[in-house]
């Protein structure tokens, strides 16, 4: 498969380029209030750092452990929010599918659509993502082998949209735990541009009994790896109060915890870029 290097997210901003890209917004879409504060938080930052920054958030979880679990506010009381807070920041917007009709329902309200790691081999799920002619981030299942992706992008690249990027989160080690095989991102890279997923590859799924459990604290230990192998951009769920977030509580990052976090990988990187081209 030839490298594609470089794909547009939006008219105006590339994923591939000498500086990174941040994914970040909260797992779901809990209340307007909480996506408005952190949309805020995230647009002040980019200005004072200026970096480039696409707000992430689920308009409905459906692939979670337990019936029991919080799924969603409503799909157009959801969708409503992303299009205010895209159209009061003017921020890119990215979000995930789990049926290929969302696609026609989200396409013109949002930048970029996520394929869940549970869906990536849904062939009908990535052509339908790809058709609508917006960038697509696949994220690597953590059943998948990095080699194995590149026909994950044969399904999309077929609709002719080369505007996709994969995301590496993990792979299952054993049952409820997950571990980074830092050789996955180098391999992949080899295909198309590379993000690195933060909070979910500290995750334990399903340790909590129904819920997953995670290890946040190696959070940024990992992300520092991942930036120093030269990912193109990074992908990380934050809260005002993780502990109290309705999804993923437990690896989720506090909006004080990103900012250290991104200035930290920002430095990495840019230290990296300079050894690259020595």
């Amino acid at each position: 498969m030839n490298q594609i290097k470089q794909i547009s997210l939006t008219k105006k901003l590339s994923l591939g380029t000498d500086k990174l890209v941040f994914f970040s917004g909260p797992c779901a879409i809990e209340s307007e209030s909480i996506c408005d504060e952190i949309a805020e938080f995230l647009i002040k930052l980019q200005k004072e750092e200026q970096i480039n920054i696409v707000f992430k958030a689920s308009f409905d979880k459906a692939n979670r452990s337990s019936i029991n679990s919080f799924r969603s506010i409503g799909f157009s009381k959801a969708l409503s929010i992303l299009e205010k807070i895209k159209k009061k920041y003017q921020i890119p917007i990215m979000t995930d599918i789990h049926e290929t009709w969302q696609v026609n329902e989200i396409k013109n309200i949002i930048d970029i659509i996520q394929i869940p790691a549970f869906l990536c081999r849904q062939t009908d799920l990535i052509v339908s993502a790809a058709q609508s002619n917006l960038a697509v981030n696949i994220k690597k299942g953590q059943f998948m082998a990095a080699e194995d992706m590149q026909y994950v992008l044969e399904k999309a690249y077929s609709t002719n949209n080369k505007n996709i990027f994969l995301t590496e989160r993990g792979t299952c080690f054993g049952y409820q735990n997950l571990v980074v095989d830092f050789r996955a991102l180098s391999t992949m890279k080899s295909f198309c541009p590379v993000v690195y997923d933060i909070t979910h590859a500290v995750q334990k799924p399903g340790k909590g009994q129904g819920h997953s459990l995670g290890d946040p604290h190696l959070s940024l230990d990992l992300a520092k790896a991942a930036a120093s192998i030269g990912v193109s951009g990074f992908f990380l769920e934050i809260h005002p109060n993780p502990t109290k977030a309705k999804s993923d509580a437990a690896t989720m990052l506090t909006l004080k915890k990103c900012e250290t976090t991104i200035k930290t990988l920002t430095k990495i990187h840019n230290y990296c870029k300079n050894l690259d081209e020595l």
